[in-house]
């Protein structure tokens, strides 16, 4: 079961990660870079600067923290992620905002979608449309617990100087930098913000300096914790008690000067309540490069330095003189802490101190307690409607996370009325129960008596609870809204109906319910008892107007039934958007004053819930919404009855003895009654004298603030109207610097066109010509082409012919074989009737004839391996003619080389082989001749001269196809594999069998 909590937990945490991958159709600009920079929820995240280029490489991600809760709030007030891409000059780094993207956040899910191309809004480049590629996903963010990053201890190590971090130690009180065992000195590293001049150069022309309900303060985060100072109202001589931020840190002097050098310059902004008016930069790597030794002095870096107005806020304008610049005096000190750490001010919880300094800044603090600017606000119980009436707006928040303190009352700064009602609620808020984690403020043990009870009074008022301030243009709105009806039930059971919703715009998050259940059956129309509800809030119109056109109010129909879990059956969205166009109708309130009211009514359908479309029900309303005008000091202030500050003494009573009968009657003037009327009407006259005086002096107290009021006034009119005649000078210069820049751009674009045109003139004239010698050239390759295509033409027709030629040689001699063949079969027959001598001269003429043959057969042979080379050659000249022609137009004639490439192929096909029949068809004849010789011998004995004479035939055979076999090889053509070769080496093996040993002998006998 816990481990099952804990995964649960774990699964709350969800990061939004927003994945800016690349951009398109940029223009290239020169020492440009480009940045993203996204912004949620108040947090601002950008991307590292990119060349200005056509597609810019970003490659990365943006993540925010937060839990399903806080999403779920987001989804339903529609908040939007904001990305916007700017342009940063790398010489000036001057910004310049290019485009930007708005993010839906509902359309955000966990499960990873496909990246889209994102077209920005209001771009710079509107005939290039830039665009940037994005993907969104919700992940779930799985930390480790801190109970598991505590039970482990790292062993000491060298800590690299990249990776040095600050770990918060709550139960001590400090930060850790570095590894514990090795930085154990104690530093602390104080911010003083003292002074501020010339502010009112950063206020923009349409605000006014002195209105009230405008605060302005200083805002900076040291290490990590915002810290904002005292709110002040007057710009022009800002008065504000020098504030001091103390950091603890535990570390070495080493390491937190590498630290110190690696983190950004501190950011002083002057904000506006959640605008900032400007910025100056303190660079805290000062304090890393000084040379003194902490343990002996401390390193301070101080100075006024110039408040540089933020350029999205407003038009970048040439520098000022340096005496009508803006500056604040901000003091950074670094210091090895003393002995006595707990004197230098109240400390918080995480590490962080802060105090007024009225001394020096090395010095010890003011005895007096100070609440910390930085304590965490608690949380407090549901607002009652005087409350909701002074609380302000969901969109209007104060920045720094409610970080800010309410700045002490001074003399003149507010009016009496003002302080009653102020001193009435602190009186209230000592009645309440103490809240825990809410330290309650006591006055000092020594406060000095003050002789005029209104200073009392502010002293008093000093140290009551912050309020938030409601700003002077916000108006008192009163909404409500009747549930009347429920009718045609679309459900198949009876219903214990119950209507729900909530509206966090009006200033709870609570959800508001109809009760008691009521019994809806089908074809009934039941009214609702107590469904009426109203809200009292405070809002600006364009944010009403605003938000109830974005944001539906949401009724939820529920079946309550007890043996079973709640249904929703359906939900009903009411459009607020009406109330708006609706009429409005005149009332007086209760003082006398006009006020306006918007009234509609409508009948809705309840839908099925889970997204579909069925109607359950049908749901009558009535909306109001009374416009109360401006919420003014005394709508939200107690009655005047119990702001009476002054307490009424009790009339002194004295009751006479009663007098005996026998005592002397005294005079009436002498009695006690006629003495305590006339000390009652002394007392009386004393009061009225004493009450003309107070009224006196307050009158002039109120001419003397007036005509101190009516001074300022002056004076900030004479500064605005100095500031605004040196804007105009400044513009006047500017406009005259763009106007001569214009001309002179005027002129080059003008010099630039003729050029462009003179030059299209030439590029135009020099295609042309280009175009003409292309043609010709065209033209001249295909009549070369058509010529060595007729040349190689003619030359195959004369190979063609030879190879004809040589044919019929072929068919000649083939002839004259088959004509020997005849005779020596005429000769074989004969043999049988001449005698042995004729038959020996005829073997002799055989022989002769035989050895002419085989003349013949070699020249044929010959003649046959020149054809072949011949060819050979001739097959390297079309070779080099076909490289040729490839060189020259391969395109044009590869279907010719391939038809010649085809007819080489068969022709050579042909002639192998035909070749191979005819040598085939040869020695199968001569094997065949020789093997009738040899039987014919075999049968006939003809003696020792004919067995001489065939074994001489034999020896002469095998000489023949020795010589065969060896001039087939010679000619390269072929191989020892090759069938022609193989049939020779197997005849000339059996001729060698055949060969009478007779002969052998004969052959090697005259050797001996």
């Amino acid at each position: 079961m816990l481990a099952n909590l804990a995964m649960a937990s774990k699964s709350d945490h969800l990061l939004i990660v927003v994945s800016i991958l690349e951009g398109r159709h940029f223009p290239k600009i020169q020492r440009h870079t480009v940045i993203v920079q996204a912004k949620f929820d108040g947090e601002q995240l950008s991307t590292d600067p990119v060349d200005h280029k056509e597609q810019p490489q970003f490659c990365t991600e943006l993540a925010w923290e937060l839990d399903r809760r806080t999403l779920h709030q987001h989804r339903l007030q529609r908040t939007p992620i904001k990305l916007q891409c700017f342009s940063v000059d790398t010489t000036t780094n001057q910004r310049e905002c290019v485009g930007y993207i708005i993010l839906d956040l509902r359309s955000i899910q966990e499960i990873k979608q496909p990246p889209r191309w994102f077209p920005l809004l209001s771009s710079k480049y509107t005939k290039l449309k830039p665009a940037i590629l994005l993907s969104m996903v919700l992940e779930n963010d799985e930390k480790q617990s801190p109970e598991s990053f505590k039970a482990r201890k790292a062993p000491p190590r060298q800590v690299p100087m990249g990776k040095l971090q600050l770990v918060l130690n709550e139960e001590e009180g400090f930060h850790q930098l570095g590894p514990a065992d090795s930085c154990s000195e104690l530093f602390v590293l104080s911010v003083t913000v003292a002074c501020a001049s010339k502010l009112e150069q950063l206020i923009g022309r349409t605000t006014e300096l002195s209105r009230e309900g405008v605060d302005f303060f200083f805002y900076y985060t040291l290490l990590g914790n915002d810290i904002t100072s005292e709110p002040f109202q007057n710009v022009m001589s800002p008065s504000f008690e020098p504030e001091r931020a103390s950091v603890r840190i535990r570390s070495s002097e080493k390491i937190l000067r590498a630290y110190l050098s690696q983190q950004p310059s501190l950011e002083i902004h002057l904000c506006c309540g959640s605008h900032s008016l400007g910025s100056a930069e303190v660079s805290l790597s000062s304090l890393a490069l000084t040379s003194v030794s902490l343990s002996t002095q401390p390193a301070t870096v101080e100075g006024a330095f110039v408040l540089q107005s933020p350029g999205q806020a407003r038009p970048r304008l040439p520098s000022v003189p340096t005496d009508l610049q803006p500056t604040v005096g901000v003091s950074v000190t670094l210091r090895k802490e003393t002995a006595n750490p707990q004197a230098a001010g109240r400390e918080s919880g995480d590490g962080l101190r802060t105090g007024k300094d009225a001394v020096p800044r090395d010095g010890p603090p003011s005895p007096a307690p100070a609440a910390p600017s930085t304590a965490p606000a608690p949380a407090l119980a549901p607002p009652t409607d005087e409350q909701r009436l002074r609380s302000p707006s969901p969109g209007q928040s104060t920045p720094g996370g409610g970080r800010r303190s309410v700045s002490p009352i001074k003399g003149g700064a507010h009016t009496e009325s003002d302080a009653e009602s102020l001193q009435e609620e602190e009186e209230e808020e000592e009645k309440r129960p103490t809240l825990p984690g809410k330290p309650k403020l006591s006055p000092p043990a020594a406060a000095p008596a003050k002789k005029n009870p209104e200073a009392e009074l502010v002293s008093s008022v000093s140290m009551s609870a912050p309020k938030v301030a409601i700003p002077a243009s916000a108006h008192h709105y009163c909404f409500s809204m009747d549930l009347r009806s429920i009718r045609d039930l679309n459900t198949g059971f009876p219903v214990n109906c119950t209507l729900r919703y909530a509206y966090q715009f009006f200033g709870s998050a609570a959800p508001i319910m109809t009760s008691p259940l009521v019994e809806v059956k089908r074809g009934t129309e039941v009214f609702l008892p107590q469904s009426y509800c109203a809200f009292d809030f405070a809002a600006l119109p364009h944010q009403l107007q605003d938000t109830f056109l974005r944001v539906p109010l949401v009724v939820e129909m529920w079946h309550r039934d007890p043996s079973a879990r709640d249904v929703l059956l359906g939900t009903a969205s009411v459009q607020l958007s009406h109330l708006l166009t609706a009429e409005k109708s005149r009332f007086l309130g209760p003082s006398g004053q006009q006020h306006w009211r918007q009234s509609y009514t409508e009948r809705l359908p309840v839908l099925k819930a889970h997204g579909s479309s069925e109607k359950v029900a049908e749901l009558s309303y009535f909306t109001t919404l009374e416009d109360l005008g401006l919420v003014r000091t005394q709508d939200i202030a107690i009655s005047e009855s119990s702001q009476s500050g002054h307490p009424v003494q009790p009339r002194a009573a004295a009751v006479a003895p009663p007098s005996g009968p026998s005592g002397a009657v005294a005079e009436p003037r002498e009695t006690l009654e006629y003495r305590a009327a006339m000390e009652l009407e002394m007392w009386k006259e004393m009061q009225e004298d004493l009450f003309d005086d107070q009224m006196k002096k307050k009158e002039l107290n109120h001419m003397q603030a007036l005509a101190e009021e009516w001074r300022k006034r002056d004076r900030e009119r004479e500064a605005l109207v100095k500031k605004k005649e040196l804007e105009y000078n400044l513009l006047e210069e500017q406009l005259q610097k763009t106007l001569a820049e214009l001309e002179k751009r005027e002129k080059n674009l003008a010099h630039a066109e003729l050029e462009t045109q003179r030059l299209q003139r030439e590029l135009r004239a020099e295609h042309e010509f280009s175009v003409r010698e292309l043609q010709d050239s065209g033209r001249r390759l295909r009549e070369d082409c058509t010529h060595q295509v007729e040349l190689e033409r003619a030359k195959v027709r004369q190979l063609e012919e030879e190879n004809t030629r040589l044919q019929q040689q072929l068919l000649d001699a083939d002839s004259k074989y088959k004509l020997l063949e005849k005779e020596f079969q005429l000769f074989r027959e004969q043999q049988h009737t001449r005698p042995e001598v004729r038959l020996q001269s005829e073997i002799n003429l055989l022989r002769l004839e035989k050895v002419e043959l085989e003349r013949k057969l070699e020249t044929s042979t010959k003649s046959k391996l020149h054809y072949k080379q011949q060819w050979g050659r001739a097959l390297k000249e079309l070779a080099r003619f076909k490289q040729r022609e490839q060189e020259n137009a391969m395109s044009r004639l590869k279907k010719q080389q391939q038809e010649l490439e085809h007819m080489r192929l068969r022709y050579l096909a042909a002639e192998e082989k035909e070749a191979v029949k005819t040598e085939k068809s040869e020695l199968e004849d001569i094997r065949n001749q020789l093997n009738k010789l040899k039987q014919q011998e075999v049968k006939q004995p003809w003696g020792d001269p004919v067995g001489g004479s065939a074994g001489e035939s034999v020896d002469d055979h095998l000489s023949r196809l020795l010589e065969e076999r060896d001039t087939l090889l010679r000619t390269g053509v072929y191989t020892h594999e090759d069938r022609i070769i193989s049939e020779l080496n197997r005849q000339i093996q059996e001729a060698m069998a055949q060969r009478p040993p007779s002969t052998t002998d004969r052959t090697h006998r005259p050797t001996h």
